[in-house]
């Protein structure tokens, strides 16, 4: 019906005339047309990038990319980086939107890059043989009803997991982190004199106080060597985490309204019992 040729107008109806008058959609018939086909006619070109084609196809800038990735000593980097180093290194001339485009389709961009973890547990002992040798310090912050937050700093012995320093202050500074330490010093050795405390290790974590220059200084004027746990593994600084989740939980369950008694009942825990039994 659509190739009739019209008395009047000498011209073909046309599909789009006909469908309309029918009510019939045209998609229908080019479904109809492609499912009917015999096959005689020639299979239609795959769908290719238009434009100049350049003499490095993809497989190959593929492998350039993977070689560039491979001698460089860092992790991470970005697209640009390989682009860069291709067109000044290698002498590789691509546009940077190509070299992004075949690092996202073989899964070569820095999230797929990254460090992974190993997932193996952590067996190792930080509990030493003999007092004297290793106390471990962590910082945290307890909420107070009057007070908001304010720092808990302690102390504690790794041999028997004593508590033998603690400090509550409102601004946890460097200043407020050694409070504990000369407390500690002070029962153990009696002083706080220059070289009192040598050949005692410290162990803490990567924090902005313990990582201070007067922090380390004033440590070492101690007699005291620093011993910094591993980055993201707090269990290698566990003997100090563990006071500091208890007493986080006995001051919840107490509700104290201040610092004052958060401190009267850290000085009460602290001179009644260990915080882990030996």
């Amino acid at each position: 019906m659509s190739a009739t040729i019209s008395p009047r107008s000498a011209k073909g109806y046309g599909v789009e005339r006909v469908c309309a008058i029918w009510e019939q959609p045209r998609s229908s018939l080019y479904a109809w047309r492609r499912n009917n086909d015999n096959g005689s006619a020639e299979p239609a070109t795959p769908a290719q990038k238009r434009g100049p084609k350049t003499d490095l196809n993809n497989t190959e800038l593929l492998g350039k990319i993977q070689a560039d990735l491979a001698r460089s000593p860092f992790q991470g980097e970005g697209h640009r980086k390989v682009w860069a180093r291709l067109r000044v290194i290698d002498e590789v001339c691509v546009s940077r939107k190509r070299v992004l485009r075949v690092m996202r389709e073989n899964q070569l961009l820095s999230p797929y890059r990254c460090r992974r973890a190993t997932g193996e547990a952590y067996t190792g002992t930080i509990i030493t043989q003999a007092p004297n040798a290793m106390c471990g310090t962590d910082g945290t912050r307890v909420l107070t009803v009057e007070d908001g937050y304010v720092w808990l700093f302690s102390v504690v012995e790794h041999w028997s997991a004593e508590c033998v320093g603690w400090h509550v202050v409102k601004r946890g500074t460097r200043y407020a982190a050694l409070e504990p330490i000369a407390m500690g010093l002070h029962d153990i050795y009696g002083g706080v004199r220059s070289g009192v405390a040598r050949g005692l290790s410290l162990r803490m974590d990567h924090g902005t106080q313990y990582l201070s220059d007067h922090f380390l200084k004033q440590a070492r004027f101690w007699g005291i060597e620093p011993s910094f746990a591993f980055v993201s593994e707090p269990e290698t600084n566990g003997v100090a985490e563990r006071p500091s989740l208890l007493s986080k939980s006995c001051l919840a369950r107490s509700e104290a309204s201040s610092s004052t008694p958060t401190r009267a009942m850290l000085s009460a825990r602290r001179n009644s019992t260990y915080f882990r039994e030996p």
